[in-house]
């Protein structure tokens, strides 16, 4: 997609207006970058904005919607969402982001990743795209990995303040009373895979770092009641074994500017059998909801060993005869 740069001058040329609307070290057009995959570069009241012709005139619309309400009221992360949301942004936001020509590169410290095959690709693209994102399928597609790494890269571009992920700690044939330690150390092991993807993208002693000041925060599920997140990358993984009510509460977390993945295999269930998985249901109900995206991945999306995919494929084709 051809990109162009279009100078446009907001008057009157009022400091503090200007310094509202641009927020904290740019922290508000930083938002509006993200979404409309746009850059905006300013001197003053003029500003510089460079991408997509269809984008650019949506960044227009915005800022001049915002300077307007920059002389009244302080402009919030709430207030750009909002405004975005008026002018119908979204929906610019998702032709760009979604447009078949375009390749998703995500920095890590171990290089640059990209999606293998169409459906890791159309995953990182919804990713960028919506602020709730569902990735359904058999272990070792990526769901999570790539999620993360989505993560990782949007605290380091300082589109977000932190990264939550989140697990539910389902007892898959132990009973979490017999481990030792406090409640912590005895959730620890069900969240280890998400340390492990963590240590990779960022190295130990910077992950742990950051998990320390609290910039990633990795907890049960459970500690989720009673929050809003604002500002977050929040990661749900295995989501197969939250409960109708847990996910309803998990999703109802997600504040402004925030961008919220779910993942989970609905095949590997460790929910009690009279208990219903949070994720098939939620997949029913939210499936025509505008602004969701969903990416459900398969055998041939697997990445892990060769032998990974075939037992996949040979458990689907066992079940399916015996169903």
């Amino acid at each position: 997609m051809s990109k162009e740069t279009v100078e446009l001058i907001l008057e009157p040329a009022d400091n503090q207006r200007l310094a509202n609307l641009c927020g904290e070290f740019n922290g508000n057009l930083q938002q509006i970058e993200q979404r409309l995959q746009v850059e905006i570069a300013n001197r003053g009241n003029q500003f510089n904005v460079t991408g997509a012709a269809e984008a650019i005139k949506g960044t227009e619309a915005v800022l001049h919607k915002l300077f307007i309400e920059a002389e009244h009221e302080a402009i919030t992360p709430e207030h750009i969402h909002l405004s975005m949301q008026d002018a119908h942004i979204e929906d610019i936001a998702q032709d760009i982001v979604d447009n078949e020509n375009s390749e998703v590169f995500i920095k890590t410290k171990r290089g640059v990743l990209k999606g293998r095959g169409a459906n890791q690709k159309d995953y990182l693209r919804r990713i960028l795209s919506h602020d709730i994102n569902f990735g359904v399928g058999p272990a070792g597609t990526g769901k999570t990995y790539l999620a993360v790494a989505c993560a990782v890269e949007a605290l380091q571009a300082e589109q977000v303040r932190r990264i939550v992920l989140v697990r539910p700690a389902v007892e898959a044939g132990e009973k979490l009373g017999f481990l030792p330690g406090d409640m912590a150390q005895k959730v620890d092991p069900y969240l280890r895979p998400l340390y492990d993807a963590l240590y990779e993208m960022l190295g130990f002693e910077r992950a742990e770092k950051m998990i320390e000041r609290k910039i990633i925060e990795v907890a049960p599920l459970a500690f989720m009641r009673g929050r809003t997140l604002n500002d977050s990358f929040i990661i749900l993984d295995e989501a197969q074994n939250t409960t109708t009510e847990q996910i309803k509460m998990f999703l109802t977390r997600v504040g402004f500017g925030s961008t919220a993945v779910i993942t989970g295999d609905i095949t590997q269930i460790d929910l009690p059998n009279d208990k219903m998985s949070g994720l098939k249901h939620v997949l029913k109900v939210l499936e025509n909801v505008e602004g969701i995206s969903f990416t459900f991945f398969s055998a041939k999306d697997i990445v892990r060993h060769p032998l990974v995919q075939r037992i996949v494929v040979a458990y689907e084709n066992y079940e399916r005869a015996h169903s």
